[in-house]
């Protein structure tokens, strides 16, 4: 008999999947920027002095949306100092993380690499130290086409063609005591509303992101959002909802294993204060939620490790997680999340990309390589592309302190009817091996292809410069379909990718 049980039918369709549900995230903090993406004179590096073996690795990450300049950063930000001859440019000092900060790469530059990476731009707007006037110059500098002053610096610049962003948020973490230029509700909604008019003004196309709530433990959350929608609801298209996870505050491993519940709850409660807001204007705009921030962050052992040098200092090491299985679980669990709220969720950022609690890991003139996290990310952004399916497990549980009773496999099913295949995501969050069975509706031509695992015997294994391949996927042959059934084996604690396709199932053993 199987462990756990659900069924799949495409006639039970959550949603589709939006391709910005696979984005990231690029702050100018420690060494995301500054030997991160950019590190002139590495051997890698190209006539512009991005780094070429991270923009691959970008690539076979499979981001598609990357939010940019911030984050904390952008709160106290002058784009102004970003463009034009960088031998003219300004070194700054970033308040936001204690850091000297050269301008070496501003909007031109961070365009530019998009344009190498293949993603599209998410940019952010300084609510915090500056405002209206701001916001509406950096849109034209950016969209608008020549003939006016703010274009015509873009084009003098060497970019006579618009960079055409259609994604911009309004501000960052306004409710934050630590946020340069914090605001409350009732100031940041009044000033997100004539930010976004003055923006829409000079581009009418873009879509507007406005603040949410820091987290879910903020003392703001949930009021905020009524406040700043009822504001800015003429401009608003998405919310952001921002979430990060420390394994340091959970007393288990099992019970950090069950903090996606927390994303979950934060989803539903964002939606409902949204939806009674829309209710209350007797309106029937449907606002976006964007979770431009999500990740595993170690918050705690950086504290202890690392604090604030007396010194400002450029490109200091912050936030330089280095993620191990669990960290990994926990992501996929957050990515299952995710897609389980395709109808809601229209974009999400991964915080962050390159060496700040990262998927991706560099050393300055050395190499870079894949974090355990990154693997899930890139399954899901390879093969999470279609029609989200309900999924609902009848398995094992356990008690997860301050979340009840948990279900040890977290798992969703995304259908791409145009390819014909169907892949189920799962974690086994448990100690044991799990045996999962799923009866298959209306997809009986479908047999199953690819199996990929990702797990370790020690939980707490990661991936190092010396050893870049310690925690990878590995092929395995353990799933099959057979009477519309399919049946697979999960590891112990284990992320597991399971393709359906059309064709020939792969012999026992090979």
């Amino acid at each position: 008999m199987p462990d756990a049980r659900a069924a799949i039918d495409p006639a039970f369709a959550i949603g589709q999947v939006d391709e910005r549900l696979l984005g990231s995230f690029v702050e100018h903090m420690g060494r995301a920027i500054y030997g991160g993406i950019y590190e002139p004179g590495h051997p890698t590096a190209d006539a512009d002095g991005w780094r070429r073996d991270v923009l691959d690795l970008v690539r076979e990450l499979g981001v598609t949306v990357v939010r940019y300049p911030g984050g904390n950063f952008v709160s106290g930000y002058r784009w102004e100092d970003g463009v034009g001859p960088r031998e003219a440019r300004p070194t700054r000092l970033d308040l936001a993380w204690h850091s000297i900060e050269p301008n070496a790469v501003g909007i031109d530059e961070f365009m530019a690499w998009t344009r190498l990476a293949g993603v599209e731009a998410m940019l952010t707007v300084n609510l915090g130290t500056r405002g209206i006037d701001a916001a509406r110059n950096l849109v034209e500098y950016c969209n608008a086409p020549v003939g006016s002053r703010y274009a015509d610096w873009r084009a003098a610049n060497g970019h006579p063609e618009p960079h055409a962003i259609g994604l911009w948020c309004l501000g960052n973490e306004m409710d934050g005591p630590w946020q340069i230029g914090r605001k409350s509700a009732l100031e940041y909604g009044t000033l997100a509303a004539e930010a976004g008019k003055a923006m829409r003004l000079v581009d009418p196309s873009i879509e507007l992101v406005a603040c949410g709530s820091s987290g879910s433990k903020m003392p703001t959350f949930g009021a905020w959002e009524e406040t700043v929608l009822d504001l800015a609801w003429e401009v608003a298209d998405h919310i952001s909802l921002h979430c990060y996870y420390d394994p340091a505050e959970y007393a288990t491993v099992g019970d950090f294993l069950a903090c996606s519940g927390d994303l979950e709850r934060m989803i539903q409660t964002v939606a409902a204060t949204a939806d009674a807001v829309t209710a209350r204007k007797g309106s029937r705009k449907r606002i976006g939620l964007s979770v431009d921030e999500w990740n595993v962050w170690h918050m705690t052992e950086h504290r202890a490790r690392e604090g604030l040098s007396r010194s400002f200092r450029r490109a200091p090491a912050i936030a330089e997680d280095e993620h191990d299985l669990a960290d990994a679980l926990v992501v996929g669990c957050l990515l299952i999340t995710l897609l389980r709220h395709v109808d809601r969720v229209r974009i999400a950022c991964l915080a962050q990309l390159v060496n700040v609690i990262p998927a991706i890991r560099t050393l300055d003139g050395g190499p870079a390589w894949r974090q355990t996290s990154f693997h899930p990310f890139a399954d899901v952004a390879r093969f999470g592309r279609g029609t989200v399916l309900r999924l609902e497990l009848d398995g094992p549980t356990y008690e997860a302190t301050g979340e009840g009773q948990v279900q040890g496999i977290e798992a969703v099913a995304v259908h791409d009817t145009e390819a014909g295949s169907l892949t189920v995501f799962a974690v086994n969050r448990l100690e044991r091996t799990l045996d999962l069975e799923l009866k298959l509706s209306d997809l009986d031509d479908l047999t199953a292809t690819e199996q990929w695992v990702l797990g370790d015997p020690d939980i707490h294994a990661s991936n190092t410069a010396l050893q870049p391949q310690r925690v990878a996927p590995r092929a395995a042959t353990a799933a099959r379909v057979d009477a519309g059934c399919l049946s697979v084996e999960l590891s112990p604690r284990s992320w597991n990718v399971v393709r359906l396709s059309r064709g020939e199932q792969p012999a026992a053993g090979a």
